[in-house]
C-alpha cells in the first residue's frame, strides 16, 4: 500500500483562460494566442458552450510577465480594431438621419402651408422641393461618407494587424 511510484511524469500546474471570439475575428485568437504560451484544453472544451475556447498554459512558463504584457497589447489591438470597425458607418449614419430630419421637417412645412385656410400653395412648393430632396440625398450621402471612411479606416486597421502580427513575433521569440 506505502508503495512509492518512480515514472517520468510531474506535476504540472496550468492557468486557464476562456475566450469569446466574436465575428470575424475569431480567427485571429487561435492563431495568436499560442504565440502567448496558450494552447487550447479539448479536455474542458467538450463541457463549454459552441464559440468559447479555453486556453491553458504552465504556471511557471518562462518569460510569464513579459508574454502576459504582450497578450493584453494584443488584446488592446484588438479592442481597437473592433471599434475602427464601427466608426466605419457611424458618421455617415448620423449626417443621413441629420439630412432625412431636416427634409421632413421641410415636408411638414409644407403639408402645413398647403392645409392652411386658404392654402399657400407656392409656400408648399417652395417647401416641397428641399423636403423631397432631404429625403432622397440621405442615401447618396451615407454611401458616400461611409466609402470615404472605410478607405481611411481599412488602412489603420492595416496598421494594427501589422502591430499584432508583431506582437505575436515577439511572444513567439520569448517562448522558444
Amino acid at each position: 500500500m506505502s508503495e512509492i511510484r518512480q515514472d517520468a511524469r510531474q506535476f504540472i500546474g496550468c492557468e486557464y483562460k476562456e475566450i469569446d471570439p466574436k465575428g470575424e475575428y475569431a480567427s485571429l485568437c487561435p492563431d495568436c494566442y499560442p504565440s502567448f504560451g496558450w494552447v487550447p484544453d479539448k479536455h474542458l472544451q467538450a463541457q463549454r458552450p459552441q464559440g468559447r475556447i479555453i486556453l491553458k498554459r504552465g504556471r511557471k512558463i518562462v518569460n510569464k510577465t513579459e508574454l502576459t504584457r504582450l497578450q493584453r497589447h494584443f488584446e488592446a489591438c484588438v479592442d481597437e480594431i473592433r471599434a475602427l470597425e464601427k466608426t466605419k458607418t457611424s458618421r455617415a449614419t448620423v449626417w443621413a438621419i441629420l439630412v432625412g430630419l431636416t427634409g421632413t421637417a421641410f415636408l411638414a412645412g409644407a403639408t402645413f402651408a398647403a392645409t392652411h385656410e386658404p392654402p399657400l400653395y407656392m409656400l408648399c412648393a417652395i417647401l416641397a422641393v428641399p423636403g423631397f430632396i432631404g429625403w432622397v440625398l440621405p442615401y447618396f450621402l451615407y454611401q458616400k461618407l461611409a466609402a470615404k471612411r472605410a478607405a481611411v479606416v481599412t488602412e489603420l486597421m492595416e496598421r494594427k494587424y501589422d502591430e499584432i502580427y508583431e506582437i505575436c513575433e515577439q511572444g513567439n521569440k520569448l517562448l522558444n
